[in-house]
């Protein structure tokens, strides 16, 4: 049995190199629908992967709390969210005093109505992630390591002090001639001297590989900018305790902010975790769409086989006749044309995967992105191209299977 599909095989590959422009054609199909699952399983993993490293980045046991919903949303915010009053100072030093769970807390500022830029006399930098910071900053945000120089310090933001940190993409443009720190710069307008540099978090890629932070003290940006009043906290919990940490902050913040017993949270509290559960949920989105389009290139593909594979049964009725008349029997014809549009789409299978692992490569040496196409997806796509020639090529192979020899031997 096993020599007789070995020959039904070889047969089969004969057949599709002496026909090789239709064999390409009809399989086009099953290479578009195979090449999206595993192009869009290869982006996800590469992204899922990007995404989870960016956000453990925060820190492990953390938490950030903002008067807004946290996640993506579509259009302008809810009026309810637009007028919910900002979160304080005092709120902070509230859950760091009354959370028992709780590390450490720490608050920064920023004024996102106003576009801010740094400049020296070498350089300019736009659109900067311009932030005032506390002293503790750098502990509880794990991706704030000092590269180079100095962390802001307790008597820097004391004191109001015009010191700056640069972040590792802005320095070099503002300072190509070497270290900036102890050098000068100006942002909006006003002087700062530069006593660091901060570290380009790992993980960022594509548009995002820019580190544009600027940091200053808390206490000088609250100086500066007297209206600025949309302030943003993240705390850290003790070991094994965010969930702890998540339940009394929430109490906390309550009550402090007078929501009724039975009142939505007119604030939001979001863990690493949950940011990761809610880009699953957005991924699973894009899943379900690619299932979608792969189906229709598949069943396009599919079509296009049977079709081909029955002017193929046409096209080679005395041979079927001449086989039948020597004694092939009829299960041995419809393994015959089966294993030949497996065979078919099995090969288009193949050229799906290698045709986006060379396309992942070409995105992974552009984007420094380390995505690769995932063995259960290359294997998945085997598996349905495979299957798509069996499927579809069931009725061309029983066509076959039922023609009477007599009459095929006498089809011209």
């Amino acid at each position: 049995m096993a020599q007789q599909h070995g020959e039904n095989l070889k047969q089969a590959m004969d057949t599709l190199r002496a026909h090789k422009l239709r064999s390409i054609l009809t399989v086009f199909g099953v290479v578009l629908g195979v090449s999206v699952i595993m192009l869009v399983a290869a982006l996800i993993t590469g992204f899922d992967a990007q995404v989870q490293d960016n956000i453990k980045q925060y820190g492990a046991d953390t938490a950030f709390v903002s008067r807004f919903e946290q996640g993506p949303h579509n259009g302008r915010r809810p009026k309810e969210e637009r007028e919910r009053k900002p979160l304080t100072l005092e709120d902070a030093v509230a859950i760091q005093e009354r959370c028992p769970a709780v590390k450490d807390v720490t608050v920064f500022v920023e004024w996102w109505e106003q576009d801010h830029k740094v400049r020296t006399k070498s350089g300019e930098v736009t659109s900067i992630d311009f932030r005032g910071v506390q002293p503790n900053f750098g502990q509880v945000y794990a991706n704030a390591a000092t590269l180079e120089g100095r962390f802001i310090s307790e008597g820097d933001d004391l004191h109001r002090e015009k010191v700056v940190m640069l972040g590792e993409n802005a320095a070099p443009v503002l300072f190509p001639e070497g270290s900036p720190v102890g050098k000068d710069v100006m942002i909006d307008g006003s002087p700062f001297r530069v006593i660091g540099v901060v570290e380009k978090p790992k993980g960022m890629f594509g548009a995002d590989d820019e580190d544009k932070r600027v940091l200053i003290p808390y206490n000088t940006f609250r100086k500066i900018y007297p209206g600025a009043y949309e302030n943003q906290i993240r705390f850290q919990a003790y070991t094994n305790q965010l969930d702890q940490a998540v339940d009394q902050a929430t109490e906390v913040l309550r009550r402090r902010r007078n929501v009724p017993y039975e009142g939505r949270n007119n604030f939001s509290i979001q863990t690493s975790q949950q940011e990761i559960e809610q880009f699953h949920s957005i991924l699973g989105m894009v899943a379900l769409a690619t299932i979608v389009l792969s189906g229709i290139g598949l069943l396009i593909g599919g079509v296009g086989v049977m079709n081909i594979m029955l002017v193929s049964v046409t096209e080679r009725t005395r041979e079927i006749g001449i086989r039948k008349a020597i004694g092939a029997k009829s299960n041995d014809i419809t393994w015959q044309f089966l294993l030949e549009a497996m065979t078919l789409t099995g090969a288009g299978g193949v050229i799906a995967l290698v045709l986006v692992n060379g396309l992942v490569i070409l995105v992974r040496l552009g984007l420094k992105w380390p995505g690769s196409v995932p063995l259960w997806a290359a294997a998945t796509g085997i598996l349905v191209s495979v299957s798509i020639g069996l499927i579809f090529g069931v009725w061309p192979a029983m066509k076959a299977a039922k023609l009477d020899p007599v009459e095929a031997l006498r089809y011209e």
